[in-house]
């Protein structure tokens, strides 16, 4: 789907917003495994996968941990360094050959000011991303990791080419039980 047409799915926009948004877009391509955005930086880049996909992770206690996984059209950003301006101990990593769409931060939110319709499409999809983030945490609260993984499965058909140990890790189980769930759905 273009970008504009899946925005268009979100809240129109003028064309005067869309001009004004296509000047700040640059498309990224990352191999497999590269590093979009490295642990201590500073997020300043609001990206939406094109193709393949990425993902947040953080180390804790020396274990790689993938907080969330983006595909296509979904937005990854650490919006915890973003609105603060703080470093963040968390990365951004292609998990396959990926086409992100990368969205200066800070001329994006200058925009706001000249295109109110671009402000509220913006606000509506860190919107979605919030009740994602409030959702996954729910899961991890009162799902078993078959269902979390379930419903993993129901988000993306993207799940054979992400490695077993970041999705063990994103549910919060070992690869052994991963293993085990996986192969009790036959």
């Amino acid at each position: 789907m273009n970008l504009f047409a899946f925005f268009d799915t979100i809240y129109p926009i003028s064309a005067k917003a869309k001009e004004a948004l296509k000047q700040l877009i640059r498309e990224q391509r990352h191999a497999k495994n590269e590093i979009v955005q490295g642990i201590g930086s500073r997020c300043r880049t609001v990206y939406l996968v094109k193709t393949g996909g990425a993902r947040i992770f953080y180390y804790k206690d020396g274990n790689d941990i993938t907080e969330h996984f983006a595909f296509e059209n979904e937005l990854i950003v650490r919006a915890e360094s973003l609105f603060t301006g703080n470093p963040t101990s968390k990365g951004i990593q292609a998990i396959d050959d990926t086409t992100l769409l990368a969205i200066d931060s800070e001329k994006l939110f200058q925009l706001y000011d000249q295109h109110h319709d671009l402000e509220r499409l913006f606000r509506l999809i860190f919107e979605r991303e919030y009740v994602h983030t409030v959702k996954r945490l729910e899961s991890l609260q009162f799902k078993s990791a078959r269902e979390r993984y379930l419903e993993l499965l129901e988000t993306t058909d993207f799940v054979q080419k992400i490695p077993l140990k970041y999705i063990a890790s994103y549910l919060g189980i070992t690869q052994v039980s991963l293993s085990r769930i996986r192969s009790s759905l036959g």
